[in-house]
């Protein structure tokens, strides 16, 4: 078999697999009915889609959506310990929550892919009163927007100030540390030369955070003045006064910057495409950011109507957080009826498995290339997963329904092999290659042809591990 004969050759679930955490009935019907065009537009939407159940859970969680300032009066009421990690670890459960059952499912995939390309690690006790704020103000409200405009707005945030030490720089001793990682992580790539990195972070001085609010503030009198040139740009720098101007025109030219315009293009194409993606389609996607302003929306669009993603079928494999992520969308089980339990239980497993959401503690964030992410333990505590979620032994608290083998499978199949056809086609897309049905029979000692009674243990207790079986398959894990 090739990789591509492990995944269904429909079109639109090749759509579903990589613009969202996973099919589910309801995403595939709805794709069904508009197709992928119209799909995809509404996608680009979001604030139009109604999204309650995400919303409800997020309700749940209300440390998450806090302001600087929201945090640090719950420090002052001493409702939180300051340093404390509630909040953060509140965005942690909430990212999951919305991963998970937020019909705005093209929007999350973005944030999770702006969290770490503009990379601050959460939790992390230096960002404790600002990280749920960063990812509110910054992150989430420009996903789908201009990245110039992202750009500028995590250079302005508290969160990717400390992160990145810029709140510590001065005229007096600029620190590199910003201006580095904007030019390599966040922009142009390499191709920088020490002096760019020298003249960036002296551009980016004044740039800072005050101690009394923890907020943003452009502190004049830390801006190094004189002129800079950071690769094709030029500024004179005369005055204090105006270095706050100065260093957000040097963040429109990186963000304009043709480097920058193939990296954010390439890393696009590898997390909807392929890990070695096509070079002609980053050329082309390339030109589209140039050409619309660094918009992002048009990108995508011109992306997910390449024929290059139409061909790019099983050229993804999941990470451990899409994986944990995917495994309940595809099981269909609903979130528990109250509190954060089961939202808890689902980050401490990605965080076993090494990719609990915005955790990665380099500035670079967490890879998306299948080689990273092979090893052996990972792959064990994955399996380990699919079987504790479908058999609701953890997280117990999510909503499952009465009989899984209804839910799966309808009615009792007459033999084995009709049974994981059913269940197959429910969970992964399309029925299995013969040899595979057969090895799934031979795990309950039978064939695929043997009868299926109603009182066997592969439809009662022993059902979960089929299901189990599925998802730790190549059918389950190809992106």
């Amino acid at each position: 078999m090739t990789v591509t004969d492990f995944l269904p050759g429909d079109p639109l679930l090749h759509v579903l697999r990589r613009a969202t955490y996973g099919p589910t009935p309801a995403a595939t019907a709805e794709i069904r009915r508009l197709g992928a065009p119209a799909w995809l537009e509404r996608q680009l939407k979001p604030a139009a889609i109604a999204d309650p159940t995400a919303d409800a859970l997020v309700a749940r969680l209300p440390l998450s959506g806090l302001t600087i300032d929201g945090v640090r009066a719950k420090v002052r009421s001493g409702a939180l310990q300051m340093y404390g990690w509630t909040a953060m670890s509140q965005l942690s459960c909430a990212t999951v929550a919305r991963a998970v059952w937020s019909e705005r499912q093209l929007l999350e995939v973005m944030v999770d892919f702006w969290s770490n390309h503009l990379n601050v690690t959460n939790p992390s006790g230096d960002v404790w009163d600002n990280r749920p704020d960063y990812d509110r103000t910054v992150i989430r409200p420009y996903a789908l927007g201009r990245f110039a405009d992202l750009l500028k707005a995590s250079a302005r945030h508290p969160a990717m100030l400390t992160y990145l030490d810029n709140r510590f720089s001065t005229r007096a001793a600029p620190n590199e540390n910003y201006g580095r990682e904007l030019l390599e992580l966040h922009t142009v790539g390499l191709g920088y030369t020490e002096a760019d990195v020298k003249n960036a972070a002296r551009l980016l001085t004044g740039m800072t955070v005050s101690w009394d609010t923890g907020r943003y503030v452009y502190e004049a009198g830390r801006h190094a003045t004189g002129a800079v040139k950071v690769l094709g740009f030029r500024h004179a720098n005369t005055t204090a006064a105006g270095g706050q101007a100065a260093a957000l025109a040097l963040l429109d030219y990186l963000a304009l910057h043709p480097s920058t315009a193939r990296r954010i293009a390439t890393k696009l194409c590898v997390r909807f495409v392929a890990d070695d993606p096509p070079a002609a389609l980053v050329t082309r996607l390339a030109k589209v950011y140039l050409s619309n302003g660094t918009a992002i929306a048009p990108v995508l669009r011109a992306l997910f109507g390449s024929a290059e993603f139409a061909a790019s079928v099983g050229a993804k494999t999941r990470t451990p957080y899409e994986d944990v992520v995917a495994t309940v969308r595809t099981l269909g089980y609903a979130p528990e009826k109250s509190g954060a339990k089961a939202l808890q239980a689902l980050v401490w497993i990605a965080e076993s498995a090494g990719q609990a959401p915005m955790a990665w503690a380099p500035p670079n964030g967490y890879p998306d290339v299948a080689s990273a992410w092979a090893s052996p333990s990972g792959q064990l505590i994955r399996w380990n997963a699919h079987l504790n979620i479908a058999a609701g032994w953890w997280p117990s608290t999510l909503q499952r329904p009465a009989s899984l083998v209804a839910e799966f499978a309808g009615t009792v199949p007459a033999t084995y092999g009709a049974l994981i056809d059913a269940v197959a086609t429910r969970l992964v897309g399309r029925t299995l290659a013969p040899a595979h049905t057969t090895a799934l029979a031979a795990f309950y000692g039978k064939t695929p042809a043997a009868a299926l009674r109603a009182n066997d243990a592969a439809v009662g207790w022993a059902f979960p591990y089929l299901v189990a079986l599925l998802l730790n398959s190549p059918y389950f894990a190809l992106r």
